[in-house]
């Protein structure tokens, strides 16, 4: 029976996500199903259009690809989304590019699969809805800012983050849940920057490091999901306005503890998914009306090319069906704002509309904190000595050891700063994040300080670039994502070859060392570069390239080279 139910539910989705199928013993089209659901109420209940709404809202989202721009190949990339006939999105302004490529979400077929997936794999291109894109773009990033995603899992907002900072400054990537925070760490060493720090922690409760605050952090909340219809059929059937109620709470107290950590003169962005005004319009106004040194700034103006409505200032109370309900009854901060400040201000929100803009629906709130704001926490009453603080976990990534120190530059010939172990693992990040670590921070509401050289009470599960592998206390091989960036840090290790040695090493060959003048007699990790092209290589009795398949099929591209690329 429960077979039969899955079966049953996966035609179902099936049928949704085709708009057409008839299902037996339904004898409705799920199209028709999807009409009379308790969204598509709602939906006419918060907006004139509703039909407008639910035509753009049905099928199936395009598949849209953020491009690295940390990545010097970048350019290529583009050319590639370009002869494929893809399109750049207009509205996006952040540095590198995003695209609308011809096809729906995993429908690509072919070489084109194969490339797009290795793109993806190598973090040349990040797949993302193109909504998911915007609240990004409304934190007004610099280089060197110090960045809290608070609600970061999968990781595509962090490495958008990450691309803004330019490997510069520092930001940690927040999650809660100790499963996706293993997706959010393979997602951010894919897309190979500097600058993230992962951390697992209550969002609720995080605390404030750096002492002064972050520059800017984004709350990007769990939610009801409403305007992910394109993305997850499944709405139409399981949403309700209880479902948004029931994650207010929730919601309000990420986005209060948001402006307690960010710094006087702060921004934090607010976003959802959701199309209920209880997850977004009440939510800014119940922090509105909590808190003072608090100010909405204009959506409209920061995120100009973004086709997006004004925030709403009054909304109804729903029944679970989606009508409007005959009783008004129910908390204060779901209710519509009765202050005429906040009702004035809650039309700087932006509400992006599904049809509007040809994708999800989204909404975005823009908070600044007051630089008149006193955030310090003034003199200490307690102050810990190192002997009484807490150690870091074991896992826990720390700055290399005179040890390590000494193998790198035996192998390298120097030794770049800010460099980290975790267990085999060298990583690479910036020096902001290095300040971080080791400066002193305050817990207990700042009442105790604690000394630095440590993450405490952060708990830290990665950071930065993973670059190098340690093996027996030496230096055992440099990771290929990592290659192009550290040659010029480095004084040996690498050898400049002609490119017909790296094109002829691509396509499959194995020369012997001797075969290469200057790598006879070396034994090991060894990178070898040409032009803006570097690769690594083991050498022993042969040289034998050290890239992953998803690397080889793009170089392979790249170079115009025929070789036998292997499926994984």
């Amino acid at each position: 029976m429960r077979v039969y139910l899955r079966r049953r539910f996966l035609r179902v989705l099936d049928a949704l996500c085709t708009n057409r199928s008839i299902v037996s013993g339904v004898g409705a089209t799920w199209e028709e199903m999807a009409s009379s659901s308790s969204l598509l109420r709602a939906v006419g209940n918060w907006r004139d259009g509703s039909e407008e709404w639910f035509a753009g809202s049905f099928e199936r989202l395009p598949e849209t690809v953020r491009v690295n721009p940390l990545r010097s190949d970048s350019w290529w990339v583009e050319s590639w989304l370009s002869e494929i006939g893809s399109k750049e999105i207009a509205w996006f302004d952040g540095p590198g590019s995003a695209w609308e490529l011809p096809f729906e979400r995993g429908k690509a077929e072919g070489d084109t699969k194969k490339m797009l997936a290795a793109l993806h794999e190598t973090g040349r291109v990040t797949r993302q809805e193109s909504v998911s894109m915007i609240p990004v773009l409304a934190l007004g990033l610099g280089e060197g800012d110090m960045v809290l995603d608070l609600c970061a899992s999968p990781g595509s907002k962090t490495t958008q983050i990450s691309e803004h900072l330019m490997d510069s400054g520092m930001v940690v990537a927040n999650e809660i849940s100790s499963s996706r925070v293993n997706t959010l760490v393979s997602n951010v060493q894919r897309h190979g920057s500097k600058s993230p720090v992962v951390v697992n922690h209550d969002g609720r409760h995080i605390p404030r490091m750096p002492d002064r605050g972050f520059d800017s952090v984004l709350v990007d909340a769990p939610c009801s999901g409403s305007g992910t219809t394109r993305k997850n059929p499944e709405i139409w059937g399981k949403w309700s306005p209880s479902g948004g109620r029931s994650l207010q709470g929730l919601q309000i107290g990420l986005l209060t503890r948001a402006l307690r950590v960010t710094r006087p003169g702060g921004r934090v962005v607010y976003s959802t998914c959701s199309l209920d005004p209880i997850e977004n319009e009440a939510v800014v106004a119940e922090i509105l009306r909590r808190g003072s040194g608090i100010r909405l700034l204009d959506a409209s103006k920061i995120l100009k090319e973004v086709p997006g409505d004004m925030g709403m200032s009054s909304w109804p109370v729903l029944s679970e069906d989606g009508s409007i309900s005959e009783s008004d009854e129910g908390e204060e901060s779901m209710a519509p704002p009765t202050e005429e400040w906040i009702e004035e201000s809650l039309s700087k929100c932006m509400r992006v509309w599904n049809d509007k803009i040809g994708g999800g629906g989204f909404f975005i709130a823009i908070l600044e904190k007051s630089p008149d704001i006193d955030d310090s926490w003034g003199e200490p009453q307690f102050r810990q000595s190192p002997s009484d603080t807490k150690e870091d976990l074991p896992s826990s990534p720390q700055p290399i050891g005179g040890q390590v120190s000494e193998a790198i530059s035996k192998s390298w010939g120097s030794c770049p700063p800010n460099l980290w172990t975790r267990g085999k693992k060298i990583l690479w990040s910036t020096p902001e994040v290095s300040d971080v670590w080791s400066s002193e921070r305050r817990i207990r509401s700042g009442r105790t300080l604690v000394p630095g050289g440590r993450w405490r009470p952060l708990k830290v599960i990665h950071i930065g670039l993973e670059t190098a592998r340690m093996r027996k206390g030496e230096m055992d091989r440099v990771v290929a994502r990592a290659a192009g960036i550290l040659v010029p840090e480095m004084k040996s290790g690498f050898t400049e070859v002609s490119l017909s040695v790296i094109d002829g090493i691509l396509a499959g060959e194995e020369p012997v060392p001797s075969s290469i003048g200057e790598l006879e007699g070396m034994r090991g990790g060894h990178l070898l570069t040409c032009e803006d092209l570097c690769i690594p290589v083991w050498i022993g009795g042969r040289v034998t390239l050290m890239l992953n398949e998803s690397e080889k099929t793009v170089l392979h591209s790249q170079r115009g080279i025929v070789g036998n690329v292997e499926e994984e």
